[in-house]
């Protein structure tokens, strides 16, 4: 049975850090895509993050471009994502997923078979 689960959520002044850590387990997920998502209070889940973990391959959401960095251990099979330079808008509830598509790295909630519980993040202005 697969398994993630976040941690390293918290409460952060604007411009602060934060990094959010995805222990997965249940499988082997060398062949996988890791992604990151968040919701906010009234608002969709939307994508911000996912790494292939062969190949290391990463897209990010452009509302976290250069501020947010995703990366992978595959002895843990931990994922992280750090976050910097932090806005209030950042502010939501951030939710691992794995998906075994063997191409593509998808940006859709539909696409993700496997979720966590989630992390709530709050930036405060």
């Amino acid at each position: 049975q697969v398994r993630l689960v976040e941690s390293g959520g918290g409460l952060v002044q604007a411009g602060g850090s934060l990094r959010l850590s995805c222990a997965a387990s249940g499988r082997t997920f060398s062949s996988y895509v890791m992604g990151w998502f968040r919701q906010a209070p009234g608002k969709e889940r939307e994508f911000v993050a996912a790494i292939r973990w062969s190949g290391s391959t990463t897209s990010y959401a452009d509302s976290v471009k250069g501020r947010f960095t995703i990366s992978g251990d595959n002895a843990k099979n931990t994922v992280y994502l750090q976050m910097n330079s932090l806005k209030p808008e950042d502010t939501a509830v951030y939710y691992c997923a794995a998906d075994s598509s063997p191409y593509t790295i998808p940006t859709t909630t539909g696409s993700y078979e496997h979720w966590g519980q989630g992390t709530q993040v709050t930036v405060s202005s």
